[in-house]
């Protein structure tokens, strides 16, 4: 019995390095592309519901981005907060803000596509670039970096959503240890011309490919997945790039209670489920492989069976997990959140464990 789980240990170890090495080193290992600047007119859209402090903080940032011909939709989903009197505000101070009030209907009640829609099909400018009302871009050249990625062939672009920093805080770098981890992710297999995935944080598209696929009309009864699952459908290697240049990444606050993380990351496990096979086959092979070198590695050590041989595997491995996302995490200014690898590592895999057992018996709620 032991042998045989020694040999499937070295099995684990092998699919690891596939992974961490083949498919993530080829964002790790190469150079974020740098591309001539473009003055493509680009429509920001920002989707918002009971958000009247975000938007009173971050509108203003967005308005003051230094590119040549931008609007921005601010998109009301039928707020009960001062929401919309703020973008009637923003509206009256600038003149390339435009609002869209949506009016709950019995049909869309509380479903964010569905506000998406509207303002997707108010925007003017045929590229569109999306964040979130409670996200801000690092820099005043955010759609600049974002739009010099478009080309005749490349018409989605997936950005980076990073979360601020927070001194002290174990959850702060957990919550941006499993931020890095998914984006090393979807990044590595969009160059390798298999997009997955986008966070609705950061990306951008040209509005026909918004209506190829009909919109969100495949999952427009999935609550979430305006971004994710739309990227899954949409997204192809020839008309998808990724922007990793630092003055393209947004920021937003992170949960400051566990308790408020896991119900958010409950949400986007269910979401992950519709993701087309092939997706979901190597995600969840990639989430075994994580789970089963813990285990084997503890169990095979605890018994000392070949244990000169499996310290130096688990050596091996800890080397090139730390390589690639070292090297991932200092091009997204998330360097010290590998200080504590494996810790934060190993906290993750429970919790995600503790997610799916816990989606089993439960749905999460959705939106707002």
């Amino acid at each position: 019995m032991l042998i045989f789980l020694f040999y499937f240990f070295i099995a684990i170890v092998a699919i690891q390095f596939f992974y961490y090495v083949v498919v993530f080193g080829k964002f790790a290992f190469t150079a974020c592309a740098k591309n001539n600047l473009k003055k493509i007119p680009i429509s920001v859209i920002v989707c918002a519901k009971n958000e009247e402090d975000n938007v009173q903080k971050y509108i203003p940032i967005l308005a003051e981005q230094d590119y040549p011909d931008f609007e921005i939709i601010l998109i009301d989903d039928a707020s009960s907060d001062a929401t919309l009197d703020i973008f009637e505000e923003f509206e009256k101070q600038y003149s390339n803000i435009r609002l869209v009030k949506v009016v709950n209907n019995e049909a869309f009640w509380g479903n964010k596509k569905f506000a998406l829609t509207l303002g997707i099909k108010a925007a003017k400018k045929e590229y569109l670039l999306f964040t979130d009302a409670d996200c801000y871009p690092t820099s005043k050249n955010w759609i600049r970096e974002m739009s010099s990625n478009f080309t005749a062939q490349k018409t989605i672009v997936l950005g980076y959503g990073a979360y601020e920093k927070i001194a002290g805080s174990f959850l702060n770098k957990l919550i941006r240890f499993e931020t890095l981890m998914t984006v090393v992710n979807y990044f590595s297999w969009a160059k390798i011309g298999r997009p997955y995935m986008g966070v609705g944080r950061n990306m951008a598209y040209k509005k026909e490919e918004f209506f190829k696929v009909n919109g969100f009309i495949n999952h427009m009864k999935i609550r979430s997945g305006d971004d994710d699952l739309f990227i899954n459908e949409a997204a192809k290697g020839s008309n998808t790039t990724i922007c990793c240049s630092p003055d393209s990444f947004t920021y937003s606050l992170p949960k400051t209670t566990f308790k408020e993380w896991f119900i958010q990351k409950r949400r986007h496990l269910t979401t992950a489920s519709h993701y087309k096979a092939f997706d979901k086959t190597q995600l969840a092979l990639f989430q075994f492989s994580q789970i089963a070198f813990l285990l084997l590695a503890t169990l095979l050590l605890a018994l000392q069976f070949q244990w000169i041989i499996v310290a130096s595997l688990v050596g091996f491995r800890y080397i090139f997990v730390w390589t690639t996302l070292g090297l991932s995490a200092v091009k997204l200014k998330e360097k010290d959140v590998m200080y504590w690898l494996p810790i934060v590592e190993i906290v993750l895999l429970f919790t995600q464990m503790n997610l799916f057992v816990t989606n089993l018996f439960a749905k999460p709620e959705h939106w707002k």
